[in-house]
């Protein structure tokens, strides 16, 4: 029997690429690298074998996609960043019995999902990036769920974290799940992002986002997830917030009573809001 052992809302914002680059900007993301690399640690101690990551870079207009490839490796360029992140190599074996049963689940539930084994399929950096510093050795499998999702419903996203944790639950593997995507993500227009890298571009959705870990902290995800969609609507959610409705799904939705841990605190970058967050299994 298989088991999520881990769960976390992670950052993958590019500056923590240029982070390790000597210049002015080195150093500057060492909280955000050092908060993942502790999670990845976390994940060794509690023998994880697949972390499962829910990329809202990985766009889609139709049905929710996973990754089942047995090994993906790569050289990877941001198209949108490429002045951060360049030439990035990377090397995961996959999980594709895991990958297939999640689509398998979440069409029991009447959701269009499917797996794909294509080498040509490559990933995205909302993986690729920590990935990078919570899987360094490539030790541990690498499962990556299209979490921007352009026609979907939240809903639907939560019965796709559903459909996660029975599969897990039906498997042999040991989980990290990993909603990858920031919290609010409105990024500052183009003639003010080069001086807004380490600020947040909007205060409404700063004070929005505060009060969101806020109410995490106190325990009280019930009054979280009746205001995630007009949330992820008003304060701009990367990717609609459809990774944070994945893990939800998975920890139980608004039956969830876990504690919440701070591994790295809120932190502005490029308009957005930014965290590390571990959530009680």
């Amino acid at each position: 029997m298989g088991e999520i052992v881990l769960a976390a809302k992670i950052t993958h914002v590019p500056s923590m690429i240029i982070s390790e680059q000597p210049g002015p900007h080195n150093g500057c993301r060492d909280a955000a690298i050092n908060g993942l690399k502790k999670l990845g640690d976390m994940a060794r101690e509690l023998d994880v074998d697949t972390f499962v990551v829910l990329d809202t870079h990985w766009l889609v207009n139709a049905a929710f996609h996973i990754n089942g490839n047995r090994r993906n490796e790569g050289v990877y360029t941001s198209h949108e960043f490429p002045h951060f992140i360049q030439n990035l190599g990377y090397d995961y074996t996959g999980n594709p019995e895991l990958s297939h049963a999640i689509a398998e689940k979440a069409v029991a539930r009447g959701i269009n999902a499917m797996s794909h084994e294509v080498p040509s399929l490559d990933l995205e950096y909302g993986t690729i990036v920590p990935m990078r510093y919570m899987n360094e050795p490539g030790d541990i499998k690498v499962v990556s769920v299209a979490a921007w999702c352009t026609r979907h419903e939240l809903k639907d996203s939560r019965r796709i974290g559903e459909a996660i944790a029975e599969a897990v639950k039906e498997s042999d593997s040991r989980v990290a799940l990993l909603a990858s995507g920031s919290l609010s993500h409105l990024i500052w227009e183009n003639r003010l992002v080069d001086k807004g890298l380490f600020t947040i571009s909007s205060e409404f959705n700063k004070q929005m986002d505060l009060r969101v870990l806020d109410l995490w902290k106190q325990g009280d995800f019930k009054t979280f997830l009746k205001i995630l969609p007009e949330y992820a609507e008003k304060c701009d959610g990367e990717g609609g917030m459809h990774d944070t409705a994945m893990l939800f799904g998975a920890l139980g939705w608004d039956q969830y009573e876990g504690r919440i841990e701070m591994i790295t605190p809120y932190f502005e970058s490029s308009g957005t809001g930014q965290v590390n967050v571990l959530f009680e299994v």
